[in-house]
């Protein structure tokens, strides 16, 4: 194991217990000039436990474009996930996720304006 992925997992560590509150941590795992590829944990914490439910795996370009792919096991089926968005002033995103259930399918798409 490399250097750098090393201090990335120590980091990303770090990080996952310092925001025990927060929605979403991003945890790189390689870089370089051309894109980040990270790791983002479904964690749920509770009094004295964490709990790491399934996990999206994702790219970011220098320009803020994204892809991603995930798996969420904490419902009853596993949901899996994909997407992508746009960088930029205006950037367009759009994503679909399912447990295989056509009831429960779900296709989401929107508009981030930065000013």
């Amino acid at each position: 194991m490399n250097r750098s992925f090393s201090l990335c997992l120590a980091l990303g560590a770090c990080a996952l217990g310092s925001v025990a509150g927060a929605d979403e941590v991003k945890v790189p795992i390689d870089s370089n000039d051309q894109r980040i590829v990270y790791v983002t944990p479904n964690v749920v914490s509770t009094e004295n436990t964490v709990v790491t439910n399934g996990a999206t795996v994702g790219v970011q370009k220098p320009d803020g474009s994204t892809a991603y792919g995930g798996m969420n096991t904490a419902g009853e089926r596993p949901t899996y996930s994909v997407g992508a968005s746009t960088g930029g002033d205006v950037s367009f995103s759009a994503g679909v996720q399912s447990d295989g259930r056509k009831e429960s399918a779900a296709v989401k798409a929107g508009v981030t304006i930065k000013y």
